[in-house]
């Protein structure tokens, strides 16, 4: 098994730290266009090895594609970090060139790769992906849900002063602030969550993770890097494995929910194919007004990158 991450920046260095102490692959290549940079993280990532005990070699790659050649799966985290008072729509025209120019650099040498982007703004950068490698939407995903329901796994397991291993939630949309977290899928040791918090905390809660990335941002100065890499390599780890993991991902819908030609944020079954299943919901009427609202916003946001494109 060999995987490729071009970007190695935090969240992609944290993807790659991740793919080998689990010894996910057999061979991690890491690119970035900065000289030396990628061959540095490969190489320090490396000489743990021997303290955490893993055979997973990295390697690194200053731009050298060849490098990276028959790759099974590749992570695509290259783009500028939000910085304080950015939107992830902020950064549409620069990071849609880099991930345009990523992607297809990685269909030159890995055509039968599964693509999972990370760079942001995330919804619509997965659709410039999809549209430039043009393979199958089951082989192009986006990595946005798994880290906005940690989140709110992780805020409800400190209000509840519980394990959040016994939480589980699931979260459609967009990446941003038009996520729609959903409280009447989410249960605590397979108890509703609704029996065990009041509706003013919960939606508190909600809140917060709508607002996590951006919390984040404030406190730091720039982007999320632990959480996103791990929720990039929990995705990896699916496909590697054929673990077949309920997971929600973006992906360009086709008629699910009632969306076409929309990249968004749903459950799916993550195998070693890529999606092997998107699973829709029997959303009520207030969920689906709200997934509604976040298509929206994304086909807004894909459609200014269509006019940049022309």
């Amino acid at each position: 098994m060999k995987v490729t991450v071009v970007g190695a920046g935090n969240v992609g260095a944290t993807c790659a730290d991740v793919l080998a102490y689990k010894e996910i692959a057999n061979e991690i290549v890491l690119v970035d266009i900065r000289e030396g940079f990628a061959e540095g993280k490969a190489l320090d990532i490396w000489q743990k090895a021997p303290i955490d005990l893993y055979d997973s070699r990295t390697i690194g790659s200053t731009n050298d594609y060849a490098k990276t050649a028959n790759s099974d799966i590749v992570v695509i985290t290259s783009g500028l970090p939000r910085k304080p008072g950015m939107t992830r729509d902020d950064l549409i025209a620069t990071n849609a060139e880099i991930v345009t120019g990523v992607t297809k650099n990685i269909v030159a040498h890995s055509p039968n790769a599964i693509i999972i982007v990370v760079s942001n703004p995330l919804d619509v950068m997965t659709y410039a992906a999809h549209i430039t490698c043009k393979l199958p939407r089951t082989r192009v995903m986006g990595m946005a849900g798994i880290l906005d329901t940690a989140r709110y796994r992780a805020f409800l397991a400190e209000a509840l002063n519980v394990s959040p291993k016994d939480i589980h939630a699931m979260i459609l949309g967009g990446h941003g602030d038009t996520m729609v977290p959903l409280p009447r899928y989410t249960t605590v040791g397979g108890i509703p969550v609704t029996e065990l918090i009041d509706a003013t905390t919960l939606d508190a809660i909600v809140k917060r993770t709508i607002n996590g990335g951006g919390e984040l941002v404030k406190l730091m100065g720039t982007s999320a890097w632990y959480a996103p890499g791990s929720a990039a390599a929990q995705m990896v780890e699916a496909i590697a494995k054929d673990q077949r993991r309920v997971l929600p991902v973006c992906i360009n819908l086709e008629g699910e929910y009632g969306i076409k030609d929309c990249y968004l944020g749903v459950p799916v079954i993550l195998g070693k194919n890529g999606v092997e299943k998107v699973i829709e919901l029997q959303l009520n009427d207030a969920e689906r007004s709200l997934l509604e609202t976040s298509r929206k916003h994304v086909k807004d946001v894909m459609e200014a990158f269509d006019k940049m494109r022309k």
